[in-house]
């Protein structure tokens, strides 16, 4: 399973979880569910800002 990052089209994907992706290239979390990547900015507190409203769903359908 290759995932490209919706923010900056890297393939640098790390997984940290079970559907769940890091970008090493900018720096942000994504999870995949039902076909739809979902993007996270973690926060300096640890927690994740959602960043999916900066893209299209159709941008950020996964397909394999």
């Amino acid at each position: 399973m290759e995932i490209i990052c919706p923010n900056c089209s890297s393939k640098d994907i790390g997984k940290i979880g079970v559907n769940q992706f890091y970008c090493w290239n900018c720096f942000i979390e994504m999870s995949l569910l039902d076909g739809v990547i979902h993007t996270h900015q973690v926060e300096e507190d640890g927690s994740l800002s959602s960043l999916d409203d900066l893209f299209d769903e159709s941008d950020r359908r996964f397909t394999m």
